[in-house]
């Protein structure tokens, strides 16, 4: 374990410094290419024309960290390393269904750069984010556990979480450095679980992944110097449901889990929880619920009289306290579990009274 644990530091190091050197030369290039968000141009608040594209940044930083990896593998350049050397045929085995997750990602990433280019309109974006939902569930095998034997069944509710948090990070993206560190904190304890459930391989590329959400916050926190786009909020959207899916698969016979399904709610409570909030507020205001608005967690947490950038931590430390009672659920029984949801639920249920409460005030 202790030979692992310097390898998932290693990748998620190596992620974050390709992106803390990629991310310059893409926004040189969308400068260069015109590939900016402008100002007053939609519903965001920055007020100088920004680069867009740091989903493209952070898709190749991960792409090069992979393909070195693999690279490195198939040369043997790793086979020195006993750990390594004992999990290459577990390995091997993955490499089909990294290729196919691979190549959904990069389909998320052309979707969102198209987005941010030509705004489509919402059933020609959900069309795609479907064709690739469908793509990692059919062909790459991706699977929520959701104790159900109809596969048919279990295949249609992977197909919606994947549409369901691409948008939900999308919806989320609303402020300065804000989904990029929730999706780190998200993967970072996603690469825990993986590594404490023996699944190494996820943990690695939940590590890697992490990395790379974490070196583009540095670019990405106010007053942000590139944005991700609907290319980054695909991207890491697509990264965290995929994740998810994979550390909640398990082997009963050896997993230290008995309620994987809820992990990944646990550790996504944040965005899924404001993802329905926004929905319903525009559902009862008669508005589209695609169209973007100002009645975000984090919004509001600005009309209680926080700075953005308070809010947006205060965001961060949330997602960070619900999303660590994943690990005593992971190893608990049921009325841990029990507990812990219900103290999660109330934590949001507290928060929500709060902001409605003071912004009536205001």
């Amino acid at each position: 374990m202790n030979n692992w644990i310097i390898i998932y530091i290693a990748v998620f190091c190596g992620g974050a410094a390709l992106l803390l050197l990629l991310t310059p030369v893409f926004g040189a290039l969308a400068r260069k290419t015109g590939f900016l968000d402008i100002p007053a141009s939609n519903h965001k608040q920055h007020r100088n024309a920004t680069p867009l594209l740091g989903g493209a940044a952070m898709f190749c930083s991960w792409i090069i960290a992979i393909a070195g990896g693999v690279l490195a593998l198939r040369a043997g350049l790793l086979s020195g390393v006993p750990v390594i050397s004992a999990a290459m045929s577990g390995v091997s085995k993955a490499m089909p269904q990294l290729a196919i997750i691979v190549s959904g990602a990069a389909l998320a990433v052309l979707l969102g750069l198209w987005d941010d280019k030509y705004a489509m309109s919402a059933s020609a974006k959900f069309g795609g984010q479907f064709v690739i939902a469908l793509l990692v569930t059919v062909f790459g095998g991706v699977r929520l556990n959701i104790f159900i034997d109809n596969q048919l069944l279990v295949s249609a509710v992977t197909v919606f979480w994947i549409m369901l948090m691409m948008n939900s990070i999308n919806f989320f993206d609303n402020m300065d450095g804000l989904a990029a560190g929730v999706i780190a904190i998200a993967l970072g304890i996603f690469a825990s679980i993986a590594a404490l459930n023996g699944q190494f391989f996820v943990a690695a590329i939940s590590a890697l992944s992490c990395g790379v959400c974490c070196g583009f916050w540095f670019y990405n926190a106010a007053p942000a110097k590139i944005f991700m786009g609907d290319s980054g909020s695909h991207f890491i959207g697509f990264l965290a449901a995929v994740t998810a899916a994979e550390v909640s698969f398990f082997d009963i016979s050896f997993s230290l889990s008995r309620f994987p399904v809820l992990i990944p709610l646990l550790v996504l409570a944040l965005p899924l929880f404001d993802t329905v909030m926004v929905v319903v507020i525009r559902t009862l205001n008669k508005k589209p619920f695609w169209i973007g608005d100002h009645n975000h967690i984090s919004h509001r947490f600005v009309r209680m009289g926080l700075s953005r950038p308070q809010a947006v931590l205060l965001v961060h430390l949330l997602s960070l306290s619900i999303g660590l009672t994943a690990f005593p659920v992971f190893w608990g029984d049921f009325r841990t579990a029990a507990i812990l949801v219900l103290q999660a639920m109330l934590q949001l249920t507290v928060v929500t009274i709060l902001q409605f409460a003071l912004a009536k005030k205001n």
